[in-house]
């Protein structure tokens, strides 16, 4: 009996030293959800030439971590050019950090692909790039190697919708040392006017805010984009203006699935 309160004894011991489970970190407060998806017409001065997406694909899990998979689209030409954008973004649901980064880019008869593999808890990203291979027999693969990388990257895609969490006042500048190349900080995002804009999809009351990266596609510096977000709580793109190529094109909601809001 003696023996038996002992072991009962060391038992709860045992059991009162045990570490808790970490309670699951919870989702960080955004204005989209799965499923959300807006489509746009693409238009070059009065011509229609193409459409844009700008869609959440769900909730993936990379590398244990579940994350946004959120993608853009834009595809137009004109006779004789065509231009093809896809920016794909997986965005930690927690840190809304950026944990993969994809993006396909295709300019007249020219076409490049890159992938991004983001470690924020290391502080490193590795990279890699497809390139047209100069014998003419497809894609040749370019590994980039490991890099430093920021403590809260957030790459092209990601920092879009991003965008759409902060408070986007007016007159006010908001600078951020969060792209996952450390040499292209700092993102800025200067809050231009408020103004109100026709679209096919309807009349919104917008922020027209211009994002400047310091890198190549729809928002570096030389796209010199302008986007118009809803001035509300769900902050949605219902125009665009940037730079390609053979000129300017613009971006107009054509219709828009979802709540906008996750449960």
């Amino acid at each position: 009996m003696t023996r038996l309160c002992w072991l009962l004894a060391l038992g709860a011991g045992v059991m009162s030293a045990a570490p808790a489970l970490p309670a699951q970190a919870a989702r960080a407060k955004v204005p989209f959800g799965a499923g959300e998806s807006m489509t746009y017409d693409v238009k070059f001065g009065p011509l229609n030439v193409g459409t844009g997406r700008m869609f959440v694909v769900g909730i993936d899990t990379i590398r244990g971590q579940p994350a946004w998979h959120l993608r853009l689209e834009l595809r137009a030409g004109i006779p004789g050019f065509r231009v093809v954008n896809v920016l794909e973004s997986w965005m930690d649901v927690t840190t809304l950090n950026a944990l993969r980064y994809r993006q396909e880019t295709q300019q007249g008869g020219k076409e490049e692909r890159r992938q991004a593999e983001i470690f924020p808890e290391r502080k490193i990203y590795t990279e890699k790039d497809w390139r047209p291979a100069k014998n003419g027999g497809g894609m040749q693969e370019i590994d980039r190697g490991e890099h430093p990388t920021v403590a809260q990257p957030l790459d092209q895609a990601s920092f879009l919708f991003f965008a759409r969490t902060q408070p986007l006042e007016p007159g006010k500048t908001y600078s951020y040392d969060r792209y996952y190349k450390p040499a292209s900080n700092p993102v800025t995002l200067a809050v231009l006017r408020r103004e109100t804009v026709n679209v096919p999809a309807g009349a919104f009351s917008t922020v027209v805010v211009r994002p400047i990266f310091k890198s190549n596609g729809i928002f570096g510096q030389n796209g010199r984009a302008e986007v118009w977000f809803t001035d509300d709580d769900r902050r949605l793109m219902v125009r665009m203006e940037t730079h390609v190529a053979f000129g300017s094109i613009t971006l107009l909601l054509k219709e828009f699935q979802g709540s906008g809001v996750e449960p």
